[in-house]
């Protein structure tokens, strides 16, 4: 009889998140562009489930030209027209202005400290942050590390980049292993 795999119980039974879950969710990212579209759909997360973003995630990224910065940084109002008409992504002026912007602020990093990556992850010393969590209940929706995060982030000109949405973003780009202790993912991530 096969052993049952435990993971965390946020992912519960969907095909798609317990994929994101197995294969995405808390491994150690430092590819600019990928840390850019986590941070991207994070912000349109705000508000919703993670779960309604995942559904979506292939057509926001051929909405937005599979995140490529250059590009969204020269969207023009007719962009945004067709962004807003467009059924398969999140349909909000403001997230589609942040993303404009946080296009553009994502080039200024990178034009001033050559890499996106290391802007982030300064922000837990370059390391993963290895948590020990034994339930959900423990996992916090920010930390000083995420306030720091967002409050640098702001300064630097992005939107829709509040501490909760930071945290997330550092949860899911393995920037913390907030995976719990018995969920067969932690050791493989640690």
């Amino acid at each position: 009889m096969p052993k049952e795999i435990i993971r965390c119980g946020w992912c519960g039974t969907d095909p798609i998140y317990m994929r994101y879950h197995d294969e995405e969710w808390g491994v150690p990212l430092r590819d600019d562009d990928k840390l850019f579209e986590f941070l991207i759909l994070e912000g349109f997360q705000a508000g919703l489930s993670w779960r309604t973003i995942l559904h979506k995630r292939e057509n926001f990224r051929k909405a937005f030209d599979g995140f490529n910065a250059q590009k969204i940084a020269r969207y023009n109002e007719n962009k945004v027209t067709k962004l807003l008409n467009d059924t398969g992504i999140i349909r909000n002026r403001l997230k589609i202005a942040a993303t404009i912007t946080n296009a553009r602020a994502f080039l200024d990093i990178q034009d001033k400290t050559g890499s996106f990556t290391d802007y982030l992850w300064q922000f837990t010393d370059g390391k993963v942050k290895l948590n020990r969590w034994k339930s959900l209940r423990e996992i916090p929706a920010r930390t000083p590390e995420s306030d720091a995060m967002s409050k640098q982030l702001i300064k630097d000109g992005f939107k829709f980049v509040g501490s909760t949405i930071c945290y997330a973003h550092m949860q899911a780009t393995g920037m913390v292993n907030d995976h719990l202790t018995d969920c067969h993912r932690y050791r493989k991530v640690k």
